[in-house]
């Protein structure tokens, strides 16, 4: 059974850093295009990162471009988000997914995902 976990969120002051983690089950990660995307209260859910499965190419939220770092650990079957330098603005429901299609390129549009996790909380606030 499709699973993907994600893990890593709390809570942080602005500046701080943090780790986000997408473990998958049932599937090997390496074969899809893997991406990051958040819901803030009263806000639609936005992509935040997203990584290829062919070559590794990135992409990132003007938002947070220079902050977040996404990467694999395809021994480990997961997907790793680096967090730096958060902001209040940050905070939001992280949420990972896997792309429709095996070996899919690296968008941040949503509809091009359709497998997700639960979601992890990361409150960014002093």
């Amino acid at each position: 059974q499709l699973q993907l976990v994600e893990s890593g969120g709390g809570l942080v002051q602005p500046g701080g850093s943090l780790r986000l983690s997408c473990a998958a089950s049932g599937l090997t990660l390496g074969y899809y295009a893997i991406a990051w995307f958040r819901q803030a209260p009263g806000k639609e859910r936005e992509g935040v990162s997203c990584i290829s499965s062919s070559d590794g190419s990135t992409d990132y939220a003007n938002s947070v471009k220079g902050r977040f770092t996404i990467s694999r650990d395809n021994a480990k079957n997961t997907v790793l988000l680096q967090m730096n330098s958060l902001k209040p603005e940050d905070t939001a429901v992280y949420y990972c997914a896997q792309s429709r299609s095996v070996f899919g390129l690296c968008t941040l549009t949503i509809r091009e995902y359709d497998s997700w996790g639960q979601g992890t909380q990361v409150t960014v606030s002093s």
